[in-house]
C-alpha cells in the first residue's frame, strides 16, 4: 500500500479521495489554485501546496506544476479524480516516467480508449455491439454524405477525442450534416486540439446505460452492475440511478458481460465505465469507455457496498482484486441528483458567489457529497457542480419519494441552484414510470410548463430540436 498520495483535483472528489485514503492509513497531499485557498478539502489533507492562479490551465491542468508538487511532497502516487487530467494519457506517462504511480489505467490504454473511433474498433474486435456508423474517422464532407446516406438519417456527428457533449451534433439531412460537421470539428478543435470526427446512426428515444468495471494488473476484471444516466440536458447528466429500471436480467447479464469482455481485451486495469445506448427494442450498443472514476460512481457504491476509490488505490498499489464476480450483489435502488450552481430560469447560466446558508438534507439512507459550507464563495472559474445528493431505498418508487423529500429539505441560500428543477423532473410521470429517454428533459423544458426553468429554456430547447 502507498504511504503518501497527491490528489490532482479539487472540490467534492478531492474530499472523497482524502476520506478513502484516511481509512486506508494513507497520507494525503492536496494541491489548490489561488481561487481555492478556502476550499474545505485543504483542511482535511495532511499537506497542502498551491500550484498556481485561478485559471485551470495554469493550475489543475499544469502538468509541470503538479509533478513539481508531487516531488516536493515526496508522494508515491497521484490520484487524478475525474475531469482535468484524469484521462490525459500524456500526464499518466509523465507520472510513471517520474517514478510516481498514476492511479488509473496505463497511458496507452487511456490513449486508445480516449479516441472514440479507436475504441469503437476495439469494441468490434471484442464482439461488443456498436451503433451502425462510419468505418473510422470521416475526413471530408463528401465521404460524410455518402456514409450518412448508407446508414440512414438521422445521424450523430461525434468528435473522436470528445467528451461532455462537446463536438457532437445531430443531423437529419445533408444540409444539416454539412453544417453540423463544420460546427463539431471547430468545437472539437477548440476543446481537445483534435478536429477528427466520425458518424453514427442516431438512436432516437435511446437510454444511456453504463457498466462499472474494476480490473487489476493480474488480468482479473469484474463488473459492479450498471447505472442508468438517461436524465440529461445537452448530453450533461442530471440524475443517475442503479440498477437501470429498463433492463431485464437477461439484458443486464449480456451488457455486463460485454463490458468485461471489452475491458479484458483492452488489458484494462483500475476503475472504468463502459457506456451503452439502449434502443426502444432493448438492443444495446457500445458508445465509449470512460477510463477514470466518474462523478456518479457513488450510485454504484450505495447498491454494492464497494468503496470504489479505495479499490482504485489498492489496484494501483499492485494488489490483486479483492472481489470475485460472485461477491458483487446489487441491493435496493439508488438515485443521485447532481446539484449545480446554475440558474434554470436564465438558460442555466452559472451562479457563482457567496453561499450564505448551506444546510444539506439528511435522514435514513441519504448521502451528500459536497465541498460547500455556509460562508463558502463558489468561484466562477470551474465546473458549476457543487454537490451530489443520493438516496438508497429497497425499491425505485421508495427511492424517488426519498429523493423528493431530501430535495425539499436541502437548503442553499445565495446562489441559484438546480434543486427546484430536479424536484420537478422527479414529479414527471414519464420519469416515475421510467418511460424517459436522453431527450426527456429537453422535451419537458420545451413545453414551457416548468415552474423554475421558464420561457427562456422553452425557446432554447425548441430551437435546438
Amino acid at each position: 500500500m502507498f504511504r503518501r498520495i497527491l490528489i490532482a483535483n479539487r472540490g467534492e472528489i478531492a474530499q472523497r479521495i482524502i476520506r478513502a485514503c484516511r481509512e486506508l492509513g494513507v497520507e494525503t497531499v492536496a494541491v489548490y489554485s489561488q481561487a481555492d485557498a478556502d476550499a474545505l478539502h485543504l483542511r482535511m489533507a495532511d499537506e497542502t501546496i498551491c500550484i498556481g492562479p485561478a485559471a485551470s490551465s495554469a493550475s489543475y491542468l499544469d502538468i509541470p506544476s503538479i509533478i513539481s508538487a508531487a516531488e516536493i511532497a515526496d508522494v508515491e502516487a497521484i490520484h487524478p479524480g475525474y475531469g482535468f487530467l484524469a484521462e490525459n494519457s500524456h500526464f499518466a506517462e509523465v507520472c510513471r516516467s517520474c517514478k510516481i504511480e498514476f492511479i488509473g489505467p496505463d497511458a496507452q490504454t487511456i490513449a486508445d480508449l480516449g479516441n472514440k473511433s479507436r475504441a469503437r474498433e476495439m469494441a468490434v474486435a471484442a464482439k461488443v455491439p456498436v451503433v451502425p456508423g462510419s468505418d473510422g474517422p470521416v475526413n471530408d464532407e463528401a465521404t460524410a454524405a455518402k456514409v450518412a446516406q448508407e446508414i440512414g438519417y438521422p445521424v450523430m456527428i461525434k468528435a473522436s477525442s470528445g467528451g461532455g457533449g462537446r463536438g457532437m451534433r445531430i443531423a437529419s439531412n445533408e444540409p444539416s450534416l454539412l453544417h453540423g460537421m463544420r460546427a463539431a470539428k471547430a468545437e472539437a478543435k477548440a476543446a481537445f486540439g483534435d478536429d477528427t470526427v466520425y458518424l453514427e446512426k442516431f438512436v432516437e428515444k435511446g437510454r444511456h446505460v453504463e457498466v462499472q468495471i474494476l480490473g487489476d494488473r493480474h488480468g482479473n476484471v469484474i463488473h459492479l452492475g450498471e447505472r442508468d444516466c438517461s436524465t440529461q440536458r445537452r448530453h450533461q447528466k442530471l440524475i443517475e440511478e442503479s440498477p437501470s429500471p429498463i433492463l431485464s436480467s437477461k439484458q443486464r447479464d449480456k451488457m455486463c458481460a460485454a463490458a468485461v469482455r471489452l475491458a479484458k481485451s483492452a488489458g484494462y486495469h483500475n476503475a472504468g465505465t463502459v457506456e451503452f445506448l439502449v434502443d426502444n427494442t432493448g438492443a444495446f450498443y457500445f458508445i465509449e469507455v470512460n477510463a477514470r472514476i466518474q462523478v456518479e460512481h457513488t450510485v454504484t457504491e450505495m447498491v454494492t457496498g464497494v468503496d470504489l476509490i479505495q479499490e482504485q488505490i489498492r489496484i494501483a498499489s499492485g494488489e490483486t482484486l479483492r472481489y470475485r464476480q460472485k461477491d458483487i450483489v446489487v441491493r435496493g435502488h439508488a438515485i443521485e441528483c447532481r446539484i449545480n450552481a446554475e440558474d434554470p430560469s436564465m438558460d442555466f447560466q452559472p451562479s457563482p458567489g457567496l453561499i450564505s446558508l448551506f444546510a444539506p438534507a439528511g435522514g435514513p439512507a441519504v448521502r451528500v457529497d459536497s465541498h460547500c459550507y455556509s460562508g463558502y464563495r463558489i468561484p466562477p472559474n470551474y465546473d458549476s457542480m457543487i454537490g451530489k445528493l443520493l438516496v438508497h431505498r429497497p425499491t425505485r418508487d421508495e427511492a424517488i419519494r426519498s429523493m423528493m423529500r431530501a430535495l425539499d429539505e436541502f437548503v442553499i441560500e445565495g446562489p441559484k441552484t438546480t434543486i427546484p428543477l430536479l424536484r420537478e423532473i422527479l414529479e414527471q410521470a414519464e420519469f416515475q414510470k421510467s418511460q424517459h429517454d436522453t431527450k426527456f428533459v429537453e422535451r419537458f423544458l420545451a413545453t414551457g410548463t416548468s415552474r423554475t426553468a421558464g420561457a427562456n429554456n422553452a425557446q432554447t430547447a425548441d430551437s435546438a430540436r
